[in-house]
């Protein structure tokens, strides 16, 4: 190459790849973090607020019975393409659990509340899932046929169902996370991270021997 060809200036397709190439990766990079930041299994606090939670030795946070807060309302499209209210289950005990396809400990924790949903449904204990943070419903889709999850989940692809629930609650900091909702639609219990099925069992049991 000449030393006049290579004092020739770019053109401006030229001078923008850089500056489009770092976009990308600045995109890429921000989205990363915040899946990375909100799939944990380290039982993080979900943030300010007074909700009454107590956290025991086992890591899961109770409320007393006279001091829960009413679950807010909770309807929409399932990650199937059926629709969803909460309050359809009223009389029932509720787990609700937020999961990602792309989140680890949510597949970890996956076959736990398969198998004691199999084992209590017959007791009056309702198991809905909550998809956040997933862009297209064929991996939450995927994420349930391999599990062998047979219980509905709401489709909340950008969080919003979560902002629903007074602050302190939950967060998109901490995913996998789970709630368990007593016969009159308030919150009784709460875990910030991946549960076995013994610390699942564990959670449900006092609320569904409450009468």
């Amino acid at each position: 190459m000449s030393a006049a060809s290579r004092a020739l200036p770019r053109s401006p397709a030229a001078r923008l790849r850089p500056r489009r190439a770092a976009l990308t990766t600045a995109v890429g990079g921000a989205v990363a973090a915040l899946l990375l930041s909100a799939c944990t299994s380290s039982g993080a606090s979900g943030g300010g607020g007074d909700t009454n939670f107590v956290m025991g030795k086992d890591g899961i946070s109770t409320v007393a019975q006279g001091k829960r807060d009413t679950a807010p309302d909770l309807s929409g499209t399932t990650v199937a393409g059926g629709r969803l209210d909460l309050r359809s289950y009223r009389g029932k005990v509720v787990v609700l659990n937020v999961w990602g396809s792309w989140c680890s400990p949510c597949r970890a924790e996956a076959p736990n509340f398969e198998k004691v949903y199999t084992d209590l449904k017959g007791q009056g204990v309702q198991f809905v899932g909550i998809n956040t943070l997933d862009t297209s419903n064929k991996n939450a889709l995927a994420f349930e046929k391999q599990q062998g999850i047979t219980y509905p989940s709401l489709s909340d692809p950008r969080g919003k169902l979560l902002l629903r629930f007074k602050k302190g609650t939950l967060s998109l900091q901490a995913i996998p996370s789970t709630l368990v909702i007593d016969r009159k639609g308030k919150i009784a219990a709460r875990s910030l991270a991946a549960l076995s099925e013994e610390k699942l069992r564990h959670m449900i049991s006092p609320v569904l021997a409450e009468k």
